[in-house]
């Protein structure tokens, strides 16, 4: 189908959660989906934060249905207690697993002892994802899951999820691998199950400070003077939000597919070709890489009663 972000189809009545929502793309992301009449819960660490988002919307949005949720991704308690929060709400049409750490720091870990990209980007949202299951089920909504195109150029072999990686390219597009071999793995599993849930991946491109637009108490421009070579070709993380947001909205989408910019870097996005590396794993090591996930998450893993 034919997909304007620029004009969202009417989602009043429906409820969105959004991670990482206090800036860049998890911002933008709530923002365009508040657009469209939904109730959007914010989800970030920062209670100050999450308020100043929260008044940024609905000053751009007037009369928008914004909720905000305390969640640190870097603390699997956070995790359960924000979990049972957002799954308590009357209904639950789509979560967007966009938050994580972006630190380049050499050996932090989470509260739970976690590589940090690692417990951040992944086993908290195997928490969240099977906390919200049970809500998700009852609306018939979506999961969607953030992946990076570097995926497709780097192809690591993944059999133990916690192999350690040095720096923090390696280490991020690893965490995004093991982020699309769940996915997928969800989507074979909730379709195995007859549920009404979707695992959706979406990826946004290349967003840059420098040409997103300023929103008062959340992002000033002006003060992000370092210079960034994807600049002449990126764009703004507003722009870099419309693949989560086709990801919740467009109906048209089926549990499985990749949804971001056709060029892997700009404009509007739309479904490409999935990597075969992480859409058709061997189905042993996906089995452990399943078991594993869960593990660590402190979850257990949904069966097909539960995720159907």
């Amino acid at each position: 189908m034919t997909w304007d972000p620029t004009a969202l189809p009417d989602a009043r009545g429906r409820t969105f959660a959004v991670t990482g929502a206090t800036a860049g793309i998890g911002y933008f992301a709530a923002e365009q989906l508040a657009s469209t009449g939904a109730h959007v819960v914010l989800a970030s660490r920062s209670r100050a934060k999450l308020d100043r988002a929260a008044a940024s919307i609905r000053h751009q949005v007037p009369g928008a249905a914004v909720s905000t949720v305390v969640l640190d991704l870097a603390s699997l308690s956070s995790v359960r207690r924000a979990g049972e929060e957002i799954a308590g709400l009357d209904r639950l049409d789509g979560v967007l697993l966009n938050g994580g750490s972006m630190s380049t720091a050499r050996g932090t870990t989470t509260e739970d002892g976690h590589p940090e990209l690692l417990g951040t980007h992944v086993v908290a949202n195997v928490a969240l994802t099977t906390a919200l299951l049970p809500a998700l089920t009852r609306s018939g909504g979506r999961v969607v899951h953030t992946t990076t195109g570097f995926v497709r150029r780097w192809r690591p072999p993944v059999t133990d999820v916690t192999t350690p990686h040095r720096g923090f390219f390696r280490s991020y597009t690893w965490a995004k691998t093991v982020t699309e071999l769940y996915a997928h793995e969800l989507d074979h599993r909730l379709r195995a199950a007859g549920s009404p849930v979707a695992s959706v991946l979406t990826f946004p491109g290349v967003g840059v400070d420098a040409r997103t637009p300023a929103r008062d108490g959340v992002f000033d421009p002006r003060t992000q003077g370092r210079r960034n070579p994807f600049t002449p070709w990126a764009q703004g993380k507003d722009t870099a939000a419309w693949a989560g947001v086709r990801g919740l909205l467009d109906p048209g989408l089926r549990g499985g597919e990749l949804v971001g910019p056709p060029d892997g870097r700009r404009g509007r996005p739309g479904p490409v070709a999935s990597n075969p590396h992480t859409a058709r794993p061997d189905p042993a090591r996906i089995a452990r890489v399943w078991a594993q996930l869960h593990e660590l998450a402190g979850v257990t893993a949904p069966d097909a009663d539960r995720v159907g």
